[in-house]
């Protein structure tokens, strides 16, 4: 059974998302703040958290942030905050789907399913290596030549998504929906700003990441 932690400060948003779960199968945990929301992390290892941005004693921010530096369960925003700049602030943070109250629980369940299922998709394949870069999913690691090399998780996410597809030509459209979010519709420079930075931390390996004129990019096997 997959667990499913819920942190939310609002008592009535925790019932009516968990009123909408159990029928599915899932085991529910809930935290009321962002400190119970760690704790309950640590001691349940959740395979999927549904996070609050504005909790008392840690803010999902804080939060989330604390979990991207050890795991990359997947998170989903259920937050009021709307505006582009909080969800690219999480997206950038590592989020995997952001989530905008008031919402459909029809829908949400229906992405908690897609979301759990794209992760047991990625996680058949665990290691991908080509051209001496290397990605060890479980250990969440990207390798160069025998050297680990710091990504941040969205950049982490974008080689993994380009590394998978290699030998393709991607579009900026297809690279923010699948590493950003499928509903996020945001400035498609976000994907040349990521790309860029990429390039710069992969070193001589950053021009196996071709840019497609007029197009997107594609990840180059020679």
């Amino acid at each position: 059974m997959e667990k499913i932690l819920i942190a939310d400060d609002e008592e009535l948003m925790r019932q009516l998302v968990i009123d909408f779960l159990k029928p599915e199968g899932y085991e529910i945990i809930e935290a009321a703040d962002g400190k119970v929301a760690l704790e309950k992390y640590h001691s349940e290892h959740p395979d999927l958290i549904l996070l609050d941005v504005m909790m008392p004693i840690y803010d999902g921010w804080t939060v989330c942030r604390e979990i991207r530096r050890e795991s990359t369960v997947p998170i989903m925003m259920l937050t009021a905050k709307g505006e582009e700049i909080d969800q690219l602030f999480a997206y950038d943070l590592g989020v995997d789907e952001y989530i905008t109250k008031p919402f459909s629980p029809k829908i949400l369940v229906a992405k908690i399913k897609a979301l759990l299922r794209r992760v047991q998709q990625e996680e058949e394949q665990q290691h991908t290596a080509s051209e001496g870069v290397a990605i060890d999913r479980d250990a969440h690691q990207v390798v160069i030549d025998g050297n680990n090399v710091d990504l941040s998780p969205t950049e982490y996410k974008l080689l993994n998504y380009l590394m998978i597809n290699a030998g393709k030509a991607l579009s900026r459209r297809q690279i923010l929906n699948k590493v950003w979010n499928y509903d996020y519709y945001g400035d498609l420079r976000t994907v040349d700003t990521h790309i860029n930075r990429l390039r710069i931390k992969l070193g001589d390996k950053g021009s196996l990441i071709k840019t497609v004129r007029g197009y997107g990019y594609r990840y180059e096997e020679k």
